[in-house]
């Protein structure tokens, strides 16, 4: 297990064992007989391995810096903390902390984003390039649970961007209800996303599809959107979780059979990149998606530019 360093500073303590893993968001050492969460592990919007309150420690001055990604942020203090700008002041979305830091005479508040509850947080903090999602920018969430992490892309794209996040979930669907009723840049859609021409009339072209559906067809899931939604040059983010797909084969022949079934849907791989000490057997992909043109002389296909 290697240790994750933001670009540019000091290491955090991710090569420590994990019942020794200072843990950014729990204020202490987790002890093997309990306290703190397990990290890694737990199934999606379940509660099991899936952690507990982010925090900060209470009284202690803190520093707050730009991250390399747009609309993402370092909290420094005690410990370090990834954490994105509260679109909703006051209000904390699955009991993460929250924390207020003076910019001259503006008080703006933050929120913490763990990395044990959201692939996105673990991307960035195991060094992805790119992830394209930005202020500003029209996103596609597959798999939005109950609102977890699109909380924090909301955070990211702001008031000007905006987040279609579909679930299929009735269950997890009512909370991310809950969660978009405060958020207006948040559009809920509780439908499969198998069949994206249910709610075709309720979605506009996006920048970037990012997925977790955790589906054995999630790249097929991923293309059908894609065909329907996404721009000519926009991007993808998909979280790859590989015994969802095939529990029988290793890991990393599962990430290399979707990497060639992207390539045959127009979806061109740029970027793979591993979830761990986060997630075990779980994988990150980041594309560029280009449809292909028909010429109306020859009737050839031709890919499109990007």
């Amino acid at each position: 297990m290697s240790a994750f360093v933001f670009p540019g500073h000091r290491c955090c303590f991710c090569c420590l064992p994990e019942e020794l893993y200072w843990c950014v968001f729990s204020g202490g050492f987790r002890s093997p007989e309990g306290g703190g969460f397990r990290g890694r592990g737990g199934g999606r919007g379940t509660p099991r391995g899936r952690g507990g309150r982010g925090g900060f420690g209470a009284g202690r001055k803190v520093v707050v810096e730009p991250h390399r990604h747009e609309g993402v942020f370092i909290c420094r203090g005690k410990e370090d903390a990834l954490v994105t700008k509260n679109m909703v002041v006051g209000e904390s979305v699955y009991g993460e902390k929250r924390m207020s830091v003076e910019e001259g005479e503006i008080k703006i508040e933050y929120r913490a984003w763990n990395p044990f509850r959201s692939k996105l947080a673990a991307a960035i903090l195991g060094g992805v390039d790119q992830i394209h999602i930005k202020p500003g920018a029209k996103v596609m969430y597959l798999g939005a649970a109950s609102g977890t992490t699109v909380s924090h892309v909301s955070d990211i794209v702001g008031p000007e961007g905006l987040v279609y996040a579909v679930e299929f979930s009735h269950r997890s669907g009512r909370d991310l209800l809950n969660v978009a009723k405060k958020r207006t840049n948040i559009i809920p859609i509780i439908e499969d996303a198998r069949h994206p021409h249910k709610y075709r009339m309720l979605v506009g072209m996006v920048d970037v599809i990012f997925a977790d559906v955790a589906q054995p067809d999630q790249t097929r899931i991923v293309a059908l959107n894609a065909h329907n939604f996404l721009k000519n040059g926009g991007h993808f983010v998909i979280s790859i979780k590989a015994n969802c797909i095939d529990s029988t084969a290793a890991p990393e022949a599962v990430f290399a059979s979707e990497v060639k079934k992207m390539s045959s849907e127009n979806m061109k791989p740029q970027e793979q990149l591993t979830l761990e000490p986060y997630e075990r057997d779980h994988a990150v992909v980041v594309g560029i998606y280009r449809y292909k043109h028909i010429d109306r002389l020859t009737g050839n296909h031709r890919n499109s530019s990007y």
